[in-house]
């Protein structure tokens, strides 16, 4: 068993740092980081920030132009879906959103830096979707990058990088290397390394050992000042050429910021960066507070949709995950006033699939007038051992999924939409709600559950919950819903 405290004991004490520090530096510099986010949960950890669905050089002119309280965005968050994706269209759809990005930058005056943000369990097409970036950086503008950081912490949810080597939190003050855990048995993107090092050369088929990897350790961050840990890790840092990978440790948001300084160092100093990310780096780099939990209040408002409004809302679960399927199970038990509806995955792969997603979408549009309605894929996973056939699968699911939420849009407006799964959320936002330009205001549960607001589109005034599937305890689903809803 491995105790949390007994591996910090080894390092020094976190240093605090206000998130206002880091905002100074960043607005020195004037950049704008360009998030590619490979499902829609990423925006869990941040507030009051642009979300794209579509990536053309439009978007970004909008995205660049868009004022949120006065203010232009340090960041700018594109959802590439790319988690569902085949390699091949994953590199085709990370090429162009940077080569727009790149050109948009131009006409607008800005500069830009890039991270793929990806799971904090370690699933997604890594090390594909950096070498993109890093390939397409010096195609289109002759940039070669020197490093590229890795930082897969989430400390909101638990998942943290000691030594090298990252865990979730179990009980008990435990750690769980994520090798060990059920994200990394993934059907698509699994893996047997929890040190970072070895999953990056096992990750990179040996083509990036492990002896090659630079590391950003806890001593090097936790020096007896902030400044001093911003030299400590420029100092490192320097040490990276032709795309090196550094893996970081962090257990705060602390660690964070105090990262984001010493990345500021290094850029200052010459070294041009490209980030391997969890959700909480985001805020950290672009020095934003933990940002507020939104309250009923705060979503609809005296002059929007009131708790007394009787339409329902939609919340749609397709994520198969143990926490997933329990959160589930703990909803429709208490939710005594909400219908629920099985899209059997078995027969939608069927020849009468078909008729099968007619005959919800009907009982849907039918209910949600007067209730809250739960539409969840069957709970028994299908799978093969061909890695591209599950993703089609799971591709198939979530279609159909998308195709009950616009069908539904199209006779009646919830009075909200949850979107329980990475996959799931990413494809219902751009495709069911059909939603193309949004903003994230913040957190429904503290750093794991954001909520969108759709600024365009037959969606504009619903509000949009992305939800993770792989966080939040048994009971996370059924506390966003109770926020949301008029019926319990």
């Amino acid at each position: 068993m491995i105790l949390e405290s007994e591996l910090l004991a080894q390092y020094p004490a976190e240093i605090t740092v206000p998130a206002g520090v880091v905002a100074e530096r960043v607005e020195a510099s004037a950049g704008v980081l360009i998030v590619l986010d490979d499902d829609p949960t990423g925006t869990q950890s941040v507030a009051n920030l642009p979300v794209l669905t579509e990536w053309e050089v439009s978007d970004f002119d909008w995205a660049f132009n868009y004022r949120i309280d006065g203010q232009a965005a340090k960041a700018v968050y594109v959802q590439t879906n790319t988690r569902s994706l085949d390699p091949a269209e994953t590199e085709t759809r990370n090429r162009d959103i940077v080569s727009n990005a790149i050109s948009a930058a131009h006409t607008a005056g800005v500069s830009v830096g890039f991270a793929s943000r990806s799971d904090s369990t370690l699933r997604g097409h890594f090390p594909l979707e950096t070498d993109t970036i890093v390939n397409t950086l010096a195609a289109q503008s002759g940039v070669r990058v020197d490093g590229v950081v890795m930082v897969p912490a989430f400390p909101d949810a638990g998942r943290i990088t000691i030594g090298g080597v990252h865990y979730t939190r179990g009980p008990g003050g435990t750690l769980i290397p994520v090798s060990q855990t059920e994200f990394a048995k993934d059907v698509s993107f699994g893996f047997t390394h929890s040190a970072l090092a070895e999953y990056v050369q096992e990750k990179s088929g040996g083509r990036i050992p492990a002896s090659t990897v630079l590391s950003i350790n806890l001593q090097a961050i936790r020096q007896p000042t902030p400044e001093a840990g911003a030299a400590a890790i420029a100092d490192i840092l320097t040490d990276a050429t032709e795309a090196t990978v550094i893996v970081v440790d962090a257990v705060t948001d602390n660690d964070l910021r105090i990262l984001a300084l010493g990345l500021e160092e290094s850029a200052r100093r010459g070294k041009n960066l490209i980030y391997r990310v969890g959700p909480a780096f985001v805020r950290a780099r672009i020095g934003q507070d933990v940002p507020v939990t939104l309250e009923p209040a705060d979503i609809f408002g005296s002059g929007k949709v009131t708790r007394k409004a009787v339409r329902g809302g939609l919340i749609v679960v397709g994520s198969h995950v143990g926490v997933t399927s329990r959160q589930l199970a703990a909803l429709t038990q208490v939710h005594e006033n909400a219908a629920v509806f099985e899209i059997d995955v078995a027969k939608l792969l069927a020849d009468d699939g078909g008729d099968h997603l007619s005959a919800v979408v009907r009982d849907v549009i039918d209910t949600l007038a007067t209730k809250d309605v739960v539409i969840h894929t069957s709970r028994e996973l299908i799978k093969t051992d061909d890695p591209a056939a599950n993703l089609q699968i799971a591709r198939t699911v979530s279609a159909a999924l998308v195709e009950v939420v616009s069908r539904t849009l199209s006779a009646v407006r919830p009075r909200f939409v949850i979107a329980k799964g990475g996959i799931t959320s990413s494809d219902v936002a751009a495709y069911g709600l059909k939603i193309r330009h949004a903003v994230v205001r913040g957190p429904l549960l503290p750093g794991i559950v954001s909520l969108w607001e759709p600024v365009d589109g037959p969606a504009q005034g619903i509000p949009y919950i992305v939800f993770p599937g792989n966080v939040g305890d048994d009971n996370a689903l059924l506390s966003v819903t109770r926020k949301l809803s008029n019926t319990f």
